[in-house]
């Protein structure tokens, strides 16, 4: 085991401004985690994941454009027939896999916007349309088959179509089509995917969803199985203030800045922990 591995989970555009907010407080507070040497980004990881490593950017820079207006977003909503659907396949599944493909076809089938439209949401987010030089992995989940797969610069794919991927909120945005095949969010396998940094001896795990829930492995459970096999590890999730600053639509671009601002201010709280794991 060696190095350092940044996990960023999903959580919408609420997560999006959390964990940018988390970044630039940690770093405040004395601990960077920048110059992690694998950063994981799970759908709204995804999107922080790739402005993160792009260098082009600080962590304040990224965290004050969370505090502008958001320009080129799309207003999302889960309807209540897609919370049915999660909570059918949640009940009737055992593995991830099951769940996946349950959700997949729902996907599928939801009337959402085009892929193109879609994409260009995504592609406003980003910093750089060119994959890092550091290593950037992004989940995603085939719809047909359930299984989890990764995104790196060396799997051919664009990082824009890698982020727009692991951000597919199934019923809400089109999955995506790479490779002939459909793609649905990452989170839909679990809500961090804090299992992939396994090679790695210092985790720190920002995840803006902290439950899991049926078959789907929670990040603090996933973050307890790598402290079992040595690494030292920290989970931090949204205290009380942030989640009531995550409204009742985390898909709402109206609420970044003040996610963001929830994230900046809990961050202090976990500075020393997140130090003695990132340092030793």
């Amino acid at each position: 085991m060696a190095g350092k591995a940044l996990v960023l989970g999903g959580g919408g555009i609420s997560g999006i401004g959390w964990l940018s907010g988390m970044l630039y407080g940690l770093a405040e507070s004395g601990v960077d985690l920048s110059d992690a040497d694998l950063v994981i980004g799970t759908s709204a990881g995804s999107t922080v994941g790739a402005q993160l490593t792009s260098g082009k950017l600080t962590l304040e820079e990224l965290y004050e454009r969370q505090l502008a207006a958001p320009s080129g977003e799309i207003a999302g909503r889960l309807g209540v027939s897609v919370y049915l659907s999660f909570a059918w396949a949640t009940l009737t599944s055992r593995t991830p896999e099951a769940y996946g493909r349950k959700v997949g076809r729902m996907a599928l089938r939801a009337d959402t916007p085009s892929e193109a439209v879609r994409r260009g949401a995504i592609e406003s987010r980003l910093v750089s349309p060119e994959w890092p030089d550091r290593p950037l992995w992004m989940p995603a989940v085939d719809t047909a088959t359930g299984e989890l797969r990764v995104f790196d610069r060396n799997s051919g794919v664009a990082l824009v179509d890698a982020v727009a991927a692991s951000c597919a909120v199934p019923g809400v945005w089109p999955p995506v089509t790479l490779e002939d095949r459909r793609w649905t969010d990452g989170g839909v396998h679990s809500p961090a995917n804090a299992h992939l940094a396994a090679d790695y001896e210092r985790v720190v795990v920002l995840a803006p969803m902290a439950a899991g829930g049926g078959p789907l492995v929670s990040a603090a459970e996933q973050g307890r199985r790598l402290a079992e096999h040595g690494a030292r590890v920290a989970v931090i999730t949204p205290d009380r203030d942030a989640k009531q600053s995550f409204g009742r639509n985390p898909l709402d671009p109206a609420i970044r800045a003040a996610a963001a601002r929830a994230g900046r201010k809990q961050a202090s709280i976990h500075a020393a922990e997140a130090t003695r794991v990132w340092r030793g």
